[in-house]
């Protein structure tokens, strides 16, 4: 979240931040409610210096125990109301603070939504078949890979059952992601798959509402995560990092559980959209002139990633109105997936600046021994369902085959997935 100092000294900059995201906030209504947390914060410290004064008089003045001792009371009944009425001012301003997103940064392109997007780049060639290709979902069912109907019966819509290849191909894809992360100097860790609501609430996932991404545990502060970002954003909450120590480079493997409300479409069918799927997924603390740098690092890991397979894809700047709340700015890597003749989001990644930082409580101590929010930012390296979806769309073959990216072959211990015999 921003500090509500920052809104008020600089609070053109928030309000046309507002403009290019196209959100509307009520910042005179935030200011109003920052005031009078101040204001009564400076009563319940003055309340407490009398307290203070009054607790030495009794010590020096006792004939006056009696009369000190009736004000000091009434003080701290006082002291108790104020600091209800503060708590109270306090809830109301965090839950207003919390609709103001980030800042986000300069080069980020204006625009509506994702049909504003900006290209960056592009890499790989898009297949040409002497064939009609097939979409992910045919493909799947024929070679006894991917099972929607059973997993509807199990669990409801939208959940699946994996088989077979399709199974391996899901630790091979995310054993050659760990693999090449760990080489570029993130820690391995699998975090829980249950977070408290202050932590997806406070990495920006919506547990309520028409947007609401969290399925929640009933009579628990419990939600299941939508990422391992909410698991490994708390992993440091409430903690001041020393200097030295950044940045921390984490790379989390976990199941992610989406409720995808509204999620249904054209091109939503199959894989693309679903309401469980593994990813491997990359977390960064950093220092605050260090983010942009390591955003770099995240693209260029999931770069990596998609060249390895050889999958062709395309980078895309998101622009203001499709920016989530939390990020300053953000890149997708779009692979091409013949089902939806299109391009379809696979990875993405987002400098937050100390927006989590702040709603979490992550500081670092510099060397000079002055206390600051860091920065954090996050990435995918591979989410498994997505990156099926690309693999058997580009890789099929005439006879009904999919060849194995190289890559992962080696994981898989075959070069095809052939059909099943019957």
């Amino acid at each position: 979240m921003l500090d509500p100092k920052f809104i008020r000294e600089h609070k053109s900059q928030v309000e046309e931040m507002l403009v290019k995201r196209f959100k509307k906030v009520d910042l005179d209504a935030i200011l109003a409610l920052d005031q009078k947390r101040t204001k009564l914060q400076a009563e319940i410290d003055q309340k407490r210096a009398r307290r203070n004064q009054i607790a030495e008089q009794i010590s020096k003045n006792p004939n006056l125990r009696e009369k000190l001792q009736i004000e000091g009371k009434s003080i701290k009944d006082e002291i108790s109301k104020l600091e209800k009425d503060r708590d109270k001012i306090q809830s109301q301003l965090n839950e207003n603070l919390a609709l103001v997103p980030n800042l986000i940064s300069p080069r980020v392109p204006v625009g509506r939504n994702d049909k504003e997007n900006v290209e960056v780049k592009r890499w790989g060639k898009v297949p040409k078949f002497d064939f009609t290709p097939k979409d992910h979902l045919e493909i799947g069912e024929r070679l006894d890979l991917i099972d929607f109907e059973s997993g509807a019966k199990v669990a409801g819509s939208q959940f699946y059952f994996l088989k077979n290849e399709a199974v391996l191909l899901e630790f091979a894809l995310s054993m050659f992601a760990i693999d090449l992360l760990l080489k570029e100097g993130f820690n391995l860790l699998m975090p829980p798959d249950l977070a408290r609501e202050r932590f997806y609430t406070g990495t920006g996932y919506l547990p309520r509402g028409p947007e609401a991404q969290t399925y929640v545990i009933k009579d628990s502060d419990l939600g299941l995560i939508a990422t391992a970002e909410v698991s490994l954003a708390g992993l440091h909450a409430d903690q001041i990092l020393e200097e030295n120590d950044l940045p921390k480079k984490y790379c989390g493997f976990s199941h992610c559980f989406r409720v995808e409300a509204g999620g249904y479409g054209k091109y939503s069918h199959g894989l693309y959209r679903v309401h469980q799927f593994s990813k491997v997924e990359m977390y960064i603390y950093c220092l605050p002139q260090d983010s942009e740098k390591m955003h770099e690092l995240i693209l260029s890991c999931e770069e990596k990633i998609w060249q390895g397979l050889d999958i062709p894809y395309r980078v895309v700047d998101i622009c203001s109105g499709d920016l989530s709340a939390q990020s300053t700015r953000t890149f997708d890597i779009e692979a091409w997936m013949h089902g939806r003749g299109d391009w379809g989001e696979v990875t993405s990644a987002s400098n937050t600046t100390d927006y989590q930082a702040r709603r979490l409580g992550i500081r670092y101590r510099k060397k000079s021994g002055q206390v600051e929010y860091l920065h954090t930012l996050n990435g995918t390296s591979i989410a498994v369902s997505r990156a099926l979806i690309a693999i058997l769309e580009n890789y099929q073959r005439k006879d009904g085959s999919v060849e194995i990216p190289k890559v992962l072959q080696p994981y898989v211990g075959k070069k095809a997935i052939t059909p099943k015999s019957t």
